[in-house]
């Protein structure tokens, strides 16, 4: 991804495939107004051409896809994942990767950990219309229960905050103990949310912020 139209394309694929416009945010590491922005630009002409209103919202896209497609680079960053979990946190019983990138990470992280594996699907992948506040996620059946176990949460980036505290607050709700989360990228230079700590591998600072 090299540029806005870029982006817009994406989406206007992934739309046409059916995505919600959470699934898009998600696939594409953007916040949900920019997908929304991204999605409703696509729809504005068949090529987008060069922007005479004003930029989309502020956000920063993030490309991990040299990481995701090879599985070695992808073991290694696991690795350092679980290294910075390691280094604080004390010992976990369960790695909660966030669907969908941040499934394959905890893969690597809860191996190199020997914990078990749980997997947490977010509001956000059902939003399309309506109000995102009145949807809920929840933990696959197919991964390892949270009930009564500490855990450790793994995405891929940090945009808002948003996803990482309802992934937080849903533990907590099953009766589970969040000890920290990890990430790969975060955009907003987040320290903790809710009292647990977040850790992340590269840390996005917008210089000439006020």
């Amino acid at each position: 991804m090299k540029n806005v139209d870029d982006l817009i394309a994406s989406a206007a694929e992934l739309a046409d495939r059916g995505l919600s416009k959470g699934e898009i945010a998600d696939e594409l590491n953007v916040s949900r107004e920019t997908a929304s922005w991204l999605v409703e630009r696509s729809g504005a002409a068949t090529e987008p051409e060069p922007r005479a209103e004003p930029d989309g919202p502020d956000d920063i896209h993030v490309d991990w896809n040299a990481i995701g497609s090879g599985g070695k680079r992808l073991t290694y960053v696991g690795r350092a994942l679980a290294d910075l979990l390691m280094e604080t946190n004390g010992e976990a019983d369960v790695t909660v990767g966030i669907e969908k990138a941040g499934v394959p990470l905890a893969t690597s992280v809860s191996r190199e950990l020997e914990t078990t594996l749980g997997a947490y699907s977010p509001a956000k992948h059902q939003w399309d219309e309506g109000d995102l506040e009145d949807l809920g996620g929840g933990f696959s059946r197919n991964f390892s229960p949270v009930e009564g176990r500490d855990c450790f949460i793994v995405d891929d980036t940090v945009t808002s905050g948003t996803t990482l505290r309802e992934t937080i607050d849903a533990i907590r709700s099953e009766g589970g103990e969040p000890l920290a989360c990890v990430v790969i990228v975060d955009k907003q230079g987040v320290e903790e949310i809710d009292g647990v700590p977040v850790h992340s591998l590269i840390n996005v600072v917008r210089v000439g912020e006020q």
